[in-house]
């Protein structure tokens, strides 16, 4: 198990002023051009949803700040891997978080995504098996174009991010999709923000 040493982290004092303040979280909505990727979701007969899932955790697990967690004991763990904890949907229309393992390989993440969608359902529990904050929680909303989200949160201590992925609509040609994301800015900053937004291009771009 690994800490992060805050008394000589560059953030120290950030860390310190944000974590004490009543809401310590900050979102921001951006578009993501999704149209490689629903391209190849068609052709492959893949799910569109898995694909883009997929891209994003990519994304999360290449910048360090993202697998930052406040413990009780206001220390930051620092996780070697973050997992994909998605809401999946019943026919019911309700549904279940998962907790889908991340693998780089598609492939392996598929099969996770599988077993997960098998169990939700198969039950009408709401809550994963595992208990655990080495994820990040994921919501899809396809029926909304939205340009601005509010996520619910445990605590001003919960330093999980949260993302919602929304309906895309084509502009010049092109597939956009609103991803809203959540974060815990004693952790996480606009920077590391614009970031992940990159890399979650560069890997809708090269599926």
């Amino acid at each position: 198990m690994e800490y992060l040493e805050i008394e000589t982290w560059n953030r120290k004092q950030h860390f310190e002023h944000f974590k004490e303040l009543l809401d310590p979280y900050f979102a921001v909505t951006v578009e993501v051009d999704v149209t490689k990727a629903y391209q190849t979701a068609k052709e492959k007969e893949l799910p569109f949803f898995v694909l883009y899932l997929h891209a994003c955790m990519k994304a999360i697990n290449a910048i360090e700040n993202f697998k930052y967690r406040i413990t009780n004991e206001e220390r930051i763990r620092i996780y070697d891997v973050i997992h994909a904890s998605a809401t999946i949907m019943r026919p019911d229309h309700t549904f279940g978080f998962s907790f889908i393992h991340y693998s780089e390989s598609f492939d392996k993440f598929y099969q996770n995504f599988n077993k997960e969608k098998e169990r939700i359902l198969n039950s009408t529990d709401l809550f994963p098996p595992i208990n655990s904050d080495d994820c990040v929680y994921c919501s899809a909303l396809p029926w909304i174009n939205f340009t601005g989200h509010k996520e619910p949160k445990n605590s001003e201590s919960d330093s999980i991010t949260r993302l919602a992925f929304g309906k895309f609509v084509e502009k010049e040609n092109k597939l956009k999709m609103p991803v809203s994301i959540t974060v815990n800015h004693a952790l996480i900053d606009g920077y590391h923000v614009s970031l992940f937004f990159e890399n979650y291009q560069k890997a809708l771009d090269s599926i």
